[in-house]
């Protein structure tokens, strides 16, 4: 089997075997949205304006629960440094394993969003726009992501440090997924907001793969 696809075959058998890191970001992202509504106010108007936000931030941050686990365990069993000095490109590698993730934490939170949204009193036309915006931003959160889990590969416990790294290069996406849903209630266009997340996207996938590998050479040299 070519090594890619068993790159991507054998991340998802891993996640079968551990389901708690597949579900506890998805856990992550209906509580903390769930609680929102007990903390500030169950009035559909309020909810419905600050929805986006509380949806993008809590998608944001499960994204970020999970992604710990994208390196440690090809670092742990050697795999890496087989990866490192094999013919094969790493940057494709890593690029497999970003779409991996994105399957396992991005892809469900995409198909929860609805659910999230109408909890939150948002309408048809924002729920829609809403899937659209994760849709396109969550693969970003994966690939940006992959940065920060190849800098902290070797170091244990080092959630708060990825935090540290990571949050900051999620500020655009946040700022511009959470501005087309919005724009959208308001009535206006939202074309402007959704090429900038499909620009941030295409370097995402030009960039992050290359970045996250010399990240990892440098790692285990």
């Amino acid at each position: 089997m070519n090594i890619y696809l068993s790159t991507l075959v054998r991340e998802l058998k891993i996640s079968i075997r551990n389901p708690s890191g597949l579900i506890n970001p998805l856990l992550f992202f209906i509580v903390t949205i769930s609680l929102f509504p007990l903390s500030i106010s169950p009035e559909a108007k309020i909810l419905s304006e600050i929805a986006p936000g509380i949806i993008w931030v809590a998608a944001m941050l499960s994204v970020l629960l999970s992604l710990n686990t994208i390196f440690h365990y090809d670092f742990d069993n050697g795999i890496l440094e087989q990866l490192s000095i094999s013919h094969h490109s790493t940057a494709l590698v890593i690029l497999i394993k970003s779409f991996s993730h994105w399957i396992l934490t991005g892809l469900p939170i995409v198909l929860l969003s609805p659910l999230m949204g109408l909890f939150l009193f948002l309408d048809e036309n924002s729920i829609q726009v809403l899937m659209l915006t994760l849709l396109i931003g969550t693969p970003s959160l994966s690939l940006i992501g992959t940065i920060g889990a190849s800098l902290i590969v070797g170091i244990r416990s080092a959630g708060m440090l990825l935090a540290l790294l990571i949050l900051p290069l999620y500020i655009p996406i946040l700022i511009f997924a959470s501005s087309a849903i919005s724009q959208s209630q308001a009535g206006f266009e939202i074309t402007g907001q959704i090429l900038w997340l499909i620009v941030i996207l295409l370097f995402s996938l030009m960039l992050s793969p290359f970045i996250s590998a010399a990240a990892l050479k440098i790692n285990l040299d």
